[in-house]
């Protein structure tokens, strides 16, 4: 069964278009070493929970909004081979250090996945 990673983030509203643009050229490269799918979604209908809830989850401030994303890969020794891969590409370079991100990065929530039902 595949492997996933997956991420919840927030981002500020007003640099959504270039987080797009930079999801886009990280999801190009993703693919190019090899992972079988990279997406990346913008929150349309979340809420603040009472207990838990995605906004919640990145500490949301006013002005920003939520993405989750993730990458799947054919197995775990897949996505440490691509990832490995992926943080060497010199595309990536600019667009890793947390200057250059359009996010803050130390709100971000990741981690990686067996997957237990895939219909």
């Amino acid at each position: 069964m595949n492997y996933v990673d997956g991420f919840v983030l927030p981002v500020p509203v007003n640099n959504i278009d270039e987080y797009r643009r930079i999801a886009q050229l990280a999801g190009e490269i993703w693919k190019e070493h090899g992972a079988l799918e990279y997406i990346e979604c913008v929150a349309d209908d979340i809420k603040s929970g009472v207990h838990t809830s995605f906004p919640q989850s990145v500490k949301l401030e006013e002005g920003e909004t939520v993405v989750f994303s993730w990458i799947v890969y054919k197995s775990r020794e897949d996505r440490d081979r691509i990832n490995d891969l992926v943080m060497k590409d010199p595309r990536l370079a600019d667009m890793m250090s947390p200057d250059a991100m359009p996010f803050d990065g130390k709100r971000m929530i990741y981690g990686g996945f067996k997957m237990m039902v895939q219909l």
